[in-house]
């Protein structure tokens, strides 16, 4: 992978010192501006070839097309609803986030609303602090027994189930991406959301906030829940519907919420957070010592990397409106070998990063950055491609790093997995796939 040069790197929120310490030791200029408004860093991006950010700062458009030198955004922190991915990535500069670094403070976190929305523990306190001694008012309820629902089995509900398991909660779950063989090594039975509804005594989200997941839990899925669930939000405001919420709370349908995050921040619509059977916390999910630590340096750590032309990690991006790859131009056409076997490829460099853009006449949606262990697989165009393939590699040891498919063509389509280490017998993967080639870049 070719390195990409980054001198200057302007850090607009508070990291941890040790980002700033790893590009510093790289050779890398660091300045910290914070609280700067949106004309501030208009104004200041200019002279800079990256930019650093949290959650506060918003990298809008304007922002980012005001920056000429601008190679690189890196959030410390997971998701990046606060960049415009999409301005960025049709200028060419890379997006990145720590996807780990937060994963087991959320997690915590996650229980700690579970536990207290069992045992009323927050309102406890504060009659405690205004001088009461109300115990029957709290009464509670055993965890022991009671099923958890959990929408979401990436990094985070996968600790969640294995955290309130030592409870000795039965926890169920349904992700669309994680195979339901490899949930089950945890002890996480996936269903349909539909299934998956009546069943559960307590729900917790961790999806991303997208057109699919928003307004998730709705009225109409609060209806098809036994009467007193308990729901637990921790990843995105929106996900749970709001209003829908505070009406099934009213109706006696929801018992009790434990919400991080809402739809607007700081929430104006104050009826959520002051309702009696409603724990709120300011979006504290990553809020530990250990979670900022983490963050900062993963976020300095992948940069290097990417300087050093080591590796591309935890990059994200869009497509323009048309469907077509945002890619910057300079597009060659070569013979790619792979594994002894000869395809016509159409590359392309993105960030200075090169991509892989087409192979053997399938377009991938997205580019695909050549870089690390790379599996590329032709199979028939299928709705659960990608959860078969899963399943072959857990089985097999191997992770999934990223996954890119190409558009299908004559019924069969191109897919590019990137591996955590390389697949040591590709037959494996012959009753999923009809051909199978790896390389290491």
């Amino acid at each position: 992978m070719a390195p990409v040069s980054i001198k200057r790197i302007l850090i607009s929120e508070s990291v941890d010192q040790g980002c700033k310490r790893i590009l510093q030791e790289n050779g890398i200029q660091v300045t910290e501006k914070l609280n700067m408004t949106k004309d501030e860093l208009i104004a200041e991006i200019k002279d800079y070839d990256g930019l650093i950010v949290r959650s506060a700062t918003k990298v809008t458009a304007e922002i980012i097309n005001a920056a000429d030198n601008l190679k690189i955004i890196g959030r410390a922190g997971t998701g990046v609803d606060n960049v415009n991915v999409d301005a960025a990535t049709k200028k060419g500069v890379i997006v990145m986030n720590t996807p780990s670094g937060n994963t087991i403070s959320a997690a915590e976190l996650t229980c700690a609303m579970i536990m207290s929305l069992s045992r009323h523990v927050p309102q406890a306190v504060m009659s405690m602090k205004a001088g009461n001694w109300d115990r029957k008012k709290f009464m509670g309820s055993e965890l022991y027994g009671k099923v958890l629902g959990i929408v979401g089995l990436g990094r985070i509900g996968k600790e969640v189930a294995a955290r309130m398991q030592s409870f000795g909660m039965k926890t169920i779950g349904y992700d669309p991406i994680t195979p339901p063989e490899v949930s089950a090594t945890w002890g996480v039975e996936q269903m349909s959301l539909e299934q998956m509804w009546p069943l559960c005594d307590y729900i917790t989200v961790h999806t991303p906030l997208m057109p699919s997941t928003t307004g998730l839990l709705n009225d109409a899925s609060f209806a098809k829940c036994k009467k007193g669930v308990k729901v637990v939000n921790c990843a995105r405001g929106g996900i749970i519907d709001e209003a829908a919420l505070l009406r099934a709370l009213e109706s006696g349908q929801c018992g009790g919420a434990g919400l991080d995050v809402f739809e607007e921040e700081p929430p104006t619509n104050r009826a959520l957070v002051e309702h009696c059977h409603v724990i709120s916390c300011p979006h504290l999910g990553a809020s530990t010592g250990e979670a900022q630590a983490r963050c900062g340096q993963d976020i300095g750590t992948q940069i290097v990397d990417l300087l050093k032309g080591k590796a591309l990690t935890g990059a994200v991006k869009k497509n323009h409106s048309d469907g077509a790859p945002a890619v910057r131009q300079t597009a060659c056409v070569i013979d790619l070998s792979i594994s002894g076997t000869s395809f016509k490829a159409t590359g392309s460099v993105q960030g200075e990063i090169p991509v892989l853009v087409e192979l053997a006449g399938s377009r991938f949606w997205q580019p695909v950055p050549l870089s690390g262990n790379l599996l590329f697989l032709k199979a028939a165009s299928a709705p659960l491609l990608l959860s078969e393939i899963a399943g072959v590699l857990a089985a097999a040891g191997v992770g999934i790093e990223s996954f890119t498919a190409s558009a299908a063509c004559d019924g069969d389509q191109w897919c590019c997995v990137g591996l955590s280490s390389p697949l040591s017998d590709l037959s494996v993967l012959k009753s999923v796939v009809n051909e199978a080639n790896q390389v290491s870049v």
